[in-house]
């Protein structure tokens, strides 16, 4: 498998669709995705994600890094205020990237990312104050408008006690803002507050703005190299803008889940074996709930962790209702290998190990719960990545990105749209006596 190209293996999921079936939705995929290229379907005011990898400027790049190489040696801690796709996407990559144990390491050489904005309990805020109490601190704000409830309330809160710890002066060098470019509450409070700023451009929607100083500049704070990021994402913004359908991978998954959503398949499982890839799947879920979740359609994203999912919805998927079809994200190689040492008593039962890696028993454990699953009635793709670093990761993003613009217009929704998640505003401003 060559490196940065997502191998999507069907082999597991071809029983429970024939080749008609697949002819025919993969013909759809290359009409959805000839409609994208050429911006003529719904919401094509919001496609500027499309050729972003390809066309990101580089003095926006330049300014991030200074920025970071500015904020940095300041900061043991870095608050990204944001919710949905103003933190979701920086925070699949970070947490994919760093140390499980990154905010005990006391060797790390980048500010721990903190999130703030992305939910209104009141007791994650008391336990967040006295922690930038303690430790030295920088903020990036990211809103659109500045006036969404949550990053509104949280900013409002770290502003004030970034401005009663530093002083106003200091405080307005350790903030960077990133808003629309002319106008909304943040705008107005960068230009004001003289905020290092940069633009959430007007035709990239939050859930596809990883690429954008949304995502790139958190990423970069946390030690990681967003150039390596954006060549990853290029290399597939080539490819499948390019690839034939039967040898695209991106319209192949696009085409196998629409497939399978037709013949009853109504909730999508995205699992993986790595733990570090848990908000991945994260980001992965709001990508696709937003965009296809309407007018009574879409397939549900859903998500496990394995092995450790296994003991407790390990049933369901094996006996569940047959509704669920799995999509596996593989990496074939880690990074390090920790050795299971003999035991002379062999007691518990595992010195047959001994001579295998941690990664080779995953491996296992893997395909065993593939054919277990494919066996018991669940129908799944595979994703195989080579390792996880920053270039598979912009890869592996930028294919969710392009696999989900086609497979919404084959479902025949807008999908750069969210007309629905304004519902829950309405009733919650009515119920804390907002004017409207």
């Amino acid at each position: 498998m060559a490196q940065n190209k997502i191998f999507f293996n069907t082999e597991n999921a071809d029983i429970f669709v024939n080749n008609d079936d697949i002819n025919n939705f993969l013909g759809r995929a290359e009409a959805a995705k000839k409609v994208l290229l050429d911006g003529r379907g719904a919401g094509n005011d919001f496609l500027g994600w499309v050729k972003l990898p390809s066309q990101q400027e580089s003095d926006i790049i330049s300014r991030i890094h200074k920025d970071v190489e500015r904020l940095s040696p300041m900061c043991q801690l870095f608050v990204v205020i944001g919710i949905g796709g103003s933190y979701l996407g920086a925070r699949a990559v970070i947490e994919a990237m760093q140390s499980e144990f990154a905010a005990i390491d006391d060797k790390r050489t980048a500010p721990y990312i903190v999130y703030a904005g992305h939910t209104l309990s009141e007791d994650y805020y008391a336990q967040l104050l006295p922690l930038l109490d303690r430790f030295d601190y920088g903020v990036a704000v990211i809103s659109k408008s500045g006036t969404t409830t949550e990053p509104a309330v949280a900013f409002r809160i770290i502003k004030n006690h970034l401005e009663k710890k530093y002083g106003k002066e200091v405080a307005r060098q350790r903030t960077i803002a990133i808003t629309d470019a002319c106008r909304g509450a943040l705008h107005t409070i960068a230009q004001q507050e003289c905020y290092s700023s940069y633009v959430i451009p007007d035709n990239v929607g939050g859930r596809f703005s990883v690429l954008t100083p949304v995502g790139l500049l958190p990423i970069a704070m946390a030690g990681f190299d967003i150039d390596a990021l954006l060549e990853g994402a290029r290399e597939a913004q080539q490819l499948y803008a390019s690839a034939p359908a039967k040898e695209n991978a991106a319209l192949r998954y696009a085409a196998y889940r629409n497939a399978l959503y037709a013949k009853g398949y109504k909730v999508e499982m995205l699992t993986n074996f790595t733990p570090s890839l848990k908000y991945v799947s994260e980001w992965w879920k709001q990508l696709y709930g937003e965009s296809e979740g309407k007018e009574g359609k879409g397939i549900m994203p859903h998500s496990l962790s394995f092995t450790t999912d296994l003991h407790s919805m390990g049933q369901y998927m094996q006996e569940g209702e047959r509704t669920v079809m799995e999509t596996v994200v593989s990496v074939s190689h880690s990074h390090s290998r920790v050795q299971i040492p003999s035991d002379e008593q062999d007691l518990d039962g595992v010195n047959y190990l001994i001579s295998k890696s941690l990664t080779d028993i995953n491996h296992c454990a893997e395909r065993g719960t593939i054919e277990a699953h494919r066996d018991g009635g669940v129908p799944v793709m595979q994703m195989e990545l080579e390792r996880i670093d920053e270039r598979t990761l912009g890869h592996l993003l930028y294919f969710f990105e392009f696999a989900c613009g086609v497979s919404g217009y084959m479902l025949g929704v807008n999908p750069f749209n969210q007309p629905g998640v304004e519902a829950y505003k309405k009733n919650m401003f009515r119920l804390l006596g907002k004017k409207m």
